[in-house]
């Protein structure tokens, strides 16, 4: 999710689309969100780990 945001984030800047732009910053600070809780060893939405 951290990769498909950066990525949205860049063509939005790049091909000047601000709703790619938007989608972009979402997806990056869900990513980083479900990130940071696995990383710690929460369960994230009922599950351990997303295989």
């Amino acid at each position: 999710m951290l990769i498909l945001g950066l990525i949205l984030l860049l063509l939005g800047f790049l091909l000047n689309i601000p709703v790619l732009w938007t989608i972009g910053i979402v997806l990056l600070v869900v990513g980083a969100v479900l990130f940071l809780l696995g990383s710690t060893g929460r369960a994230v939405g009922g599950r351990r780990h997303w295989f």
